[in-house]
Order: structure tokens, then C-alpha cells, then sequence
């Protein structure tokens, strides 16, 4: 099949095109050509999921690469202009910036920028409560404008129109740094044409000004440090105590880095920070974490005392992924605090690249399954190929299974709900028993493999019981 070549090659999507001309131009049977024009469409789908993974893995690596340098931080501009360089790349945006706030003068000013050309641009000043960054900081949320000049939402004024005019900017979005609940500085990334930014690049920007306000954070540190050297008669003890509590971070962060990088996962990453700590660490989920304790750590972006034990927060983009706990150690000194906290930030990164790797496998596997219903005329080796990728095999035999909710509910958000738990638990069972999932006409459809001396009926029940 010339489309396996293509793939191969990974070749342009216009080459895509060609197999169907000249099949065309040589007169070949209409139904040859609709083979073809199905095989090019499964081949670009094929092709885009692909993009899609290496795209993830880019991120991935991105991240962990800023968290590294971070771990190792000697320069903070240096650190601040390679997470702006990244997320321009990453985001395929005409420009990044980051700014940060001058507290003595209540103002915030550009720090860093990437691909910006106006000097003017480059220079600008901004009041507090100003522009969008205004917005971003006021209420400590991301936000997101496909065309600024037409945007209502926040305060514009004369000057910084006229720099963002000059600049030839149109869609800007900006995510808060955050240190602890304070809002210190804005990172952006913005267009010079109208864009709609996805939910998954507002998060991965989101996770870039994490990093940068981690390294203001320890940056702030080392400041406070050598500024007390210079009136200290404990000069020498202090900068001994500075430096191990950073040299301490650093290699508990790289160490960590290259357990996940190894592919390491949550248990893994908790028995290394219990080891160094020499305490218990385990991971919870946020139903089961003290819900106020989590709430306080979330909020103030540090680890939080509850009662003997220790919570710090694992967010991502804003949303809340569980808790690193911290068992039975309530008199915890600022470097293993440091510690816990900078174990918090791997974990989140690594729970947020392994669901984005579930949902695309979940995605593929529902595909697959619309496949099997729905094209008749596929190429049986090709689906079993597919099939077998997940351990599944076609040649055995199956039971399809719908499901649905029991009854309809009046609030539309529990409805959606109800119905992503489903989902969700569909998708886990399929995985584990050797199975195909995929959401169709409201419900889910499951194909399950039949055992031998099981019946289908006992199959059935059995799932819905798992279902719950």
C-alpha cells in the first residue's frame, strides 16, 4: 500500500493526495478509488494521532527539561527565557512574554519576550488593573482573547493599545504566576492573527509559569541569603544552611526527574521522597485527602500541616489531582518542606502525561471499535493488526454490550457527569479484560471476549455489576 510508505516517510498531507490522482488519471475502477480515498483517510487519521503523540512527548519533554534546569538553577534570567522560548515552540505562537510585578512602583513590566520586534512593545509599563495581564492578575485565572481590540472584558487603555497595536498582536492568552496566593508576574503567548487556544495549551502554559514561579520562588531565596551574609556575624552558618537546603532540592528534583524519565511512576516517585525523608509519603486522591487541608495547600501553593501529617496539593492547569501525604512527621524543617513541595510539582506533571496518554489510547481503542461496527468493507488483517496492539484478539469470540444510564437526570452538569464515570469505567473494564470500548448515540458500547463455558447473559450482568 503506497500509504504505509507515506507514513513511513512521514510525508507531507498533500503527498497523501496523490495515490487517489493518479489512480484517476489511469482510469482505474471506481471502486478501487473509493478504496483508495478510504485508505488515505485512515492513513491521515493515522498520521495526525501520530503528530499528536510526538507532540505530547515534545511537551513532556519540555517540561521536564525546565524542571531540570530549575533543579539546577544558577541564572534566573537564563531559566526565564528558556521557559518563554519553549512555550512559543510548543505553542506554535508568533510570540511569548513574560511579565512580573514591580511592587515598589505598582506597576508590571516586560521581563522577557520572544519573537517580539516593538521596541515600543518591548518597554511598555503597566498599571495594575490594566489590559488583560490586569485581568489575569486581579482574579488569578488564565485568559484568553482571540481578538484584544474587540474584547470587552477588560481595561484598555491608550498606551498599552498602542504597543500592543505597534506590536501587530490579536490573540493573546495569559496565565498567572503564582507564589503561594499572590499573583507576582503574567506569562503570555499571543498571535498576530485571530487563534482560538485549547484547553490543553492553556494548561501546558499554565504548567511553564508554575516552573518560572518556582524559579522567582528559589531565585528569592538565594537573594534573601546572600543579603543577610553581608550584616551577619552568623554569615559563614547561614550560607552553609542556604546552600545545603538548595543543593538538597536540587538533588532530590533531578533525582526525581530521572525516575519519571526512566518511566517511573506515582509509587515509585512517593518510596524515593519517603526514602529521602525518611518517613512514609504515600499518594491520595482528592476524595480521600483532608478536604480542607488539601484546599489550603491548592490555594497557598506550599505543603500544609494536618495534624501529624503533611499534605501538598498535586494541581495542573487549576485542577486538582490528588495529594502527596506525608505520614506521622509533624515537626518537618524547611528543607524537607522544599522537598515534598518539589515532589508534588513531578507528580502532577507525571499523573497529567499519563492521563493524556490514557485518553488517546482510550480514544484509539473507540475508534477501533466504530471501525468493527461501522465499516463493513475494511481489511480484516488490518483491523486484527489494530486489534492486537491492544492485546485483543478478533479471531476469538465476543459479546457486544450497550450501555446506558438508568434514567435521565434533571441537572444537565450531573448528567454529564454521570455519563463521563461511565465512560471512564467502561474504558478501564475493556482494557483489562482484552476488550474495545467507545461512546456511541448517548450510551457505551463495550466488545468483550467471550470465555469458554461462560454465556453471553452471565457476561452481561456480570459488566453491569463492574459498571456499578
Amino acid at each position: 500500500m503506497p500509504y504505509l510508505e507515506l507514513l513511513a516517510r512521514d510525508a507531507s498531507p498533500e503527498m497523501y493526495e496523490r495515490p487517489v490522482l493518479l489512480a484517476r488519471a489511469e482510469g482505474l475502477p471506481a471502486e478501487r478509488i473509493a478504496a483508495l480515498e478510504h485508505a488515505k483517510l485512515l492513513a491521515l487519521r493515522v498520521r495526525a494521532e501520530l503528530e499528536g503523540r510526538r507532540r505530547r512527548e515534545a511537551e513532556l519533554s519540555a517540561l521536564f527539561e525546565t524542571a531540570h534546569d530549575l533543579a539546577g538553577l544558577r541564572d534566573v534570567d537564563a531559566v526565564l527565557r528558556a521557559i518563554v522560548q519553549r512555550a512559543r515552540s510548543l505553542l506554535g505562537t508568533d510570540t511569548a512574554y513574560l511579565s512580573l510585578n514591580a511592587q515598589d512602583r505598582g506597576d508590571t513590566y516586560l521581563q522577557v519576550t520572544e519573537g517580539c520586534v516593538s521596541a515600543r512593545f518591548q518597554q511598555l509599563r503597566l498599571g495594575m488593573g490594566e489590559g488583560l495581564g490586569g485581568l489575569v492578575a486581579q482574579t488569578a485565572r488564565p485568559y484568553v482573547t482571540e481578538d484584544y481590540f474587540q474584547d470587552a472584558r477588560f481595561r484598555h487603555t491608550r498606551t498599552i493599545d498602542a504597543a500592543v497595536r505597534d506590536e501587530g498582536l490579536v490573540a493573546i492568552l495569559g496565565v498567572p504566576l503564582m507564589l503561594g496566593p499572590h499573583v507576582i508576574g503574567v506569562l503570555y503567548a499571543a498571535d498576530r492573527r485571530a487563534r482560538v487556544f485549547e484547553r490543553e495549551q492553556i494548561a501546558l502554559l499554565g504548567s511553564f509559569a508554575a516552573l518560572a514561579a518556582a524559579a522567582i520562588d528559589t531565585t528569592n531565596l538565594l537573594t534573601e541569603t546572600r543579603s543577610a551574609l553581608a550584616g551577619l556575624e552568623r554569615a559563614n552558618e547561614i550560607i552553609r544552611d542556604r546552600s545545603a537546603v538548595i543543593e538538597r532540592a536540587s538533588e532530590v528534583h533531578d533525582r526525581l526527574a530521572e525516575l519519571v524519565l526512566r518511566g517511573g511512576g506515582v509509587a515509585d516517585v512517593a518510596a524515593a521522597v519517603s526514602e529521602v525523608l525518611g518517613a512514609t509519603v504515600e499518594f491520595t486522591e482528592t476524595g480521600t485527602a483532608p478536604a480542607e487541608a488539601l484546599e489550603a495547600s491548592r490555594s497557598e501553593g506550599h505543603a500544609v500541616r494536618h495534624g501529624t501529617d503533611w499534605i501538598a496539593a498535586l494541581v495542573a492547569g487549576g485542577e486538582s489531582l490528588g495529594a502527596l501525604v506525608l505520614r506521622g512527621h509533624p515537626d518537618l524543617d524547611p528543607v524537607d518542606q522544599l522537598t515534598l513541595e518539589r515532589a508534588a510539582m513531578v507528580t502532577s506533571l507525571l499523573l497529567l502525561a499519563r492521563r493524556s496518554a490514557a485518553e488517546a489510547e482510550r480514544r484509539v481503542r473507540g475508534e477501533l471499535l466504530d471501525d468493527l461496527l461501522d465499516a463493513r468493507d475494511r481489511d480484516p488483517r488490518l483491523l486484527r493488526e489494530r486489534a492486537a496492539r491492544f492485546h485483543a484478539d478478533l479471531d476469538a469470540t465476543h459479546v457486544v454490550l450497550a450501555a446506558r444510564l438508568d434514567a435521565p437526570t434533571a441537572d444537565a452538569d450531573e448528567e454529564a457527569a454521570a455519563r463521563r464515570r461511565l465512560w471512564s469505567a467502561a474504558s478501564h473494564l475493556a482494557a483489562t479484560r482484552h476488550g474495545l470500548a467507545a461512546t456511541r448515540d448517548g450510551g457505551t458500547v463495550l466488545l468483550l471476549p467471550l470465555a469458554d463455558g461462560d454465556g453471553a447473559t452471565g457476561l452481561a450482568r456480570r459488566t453491569a455489576r463492574d459498571l456499578g
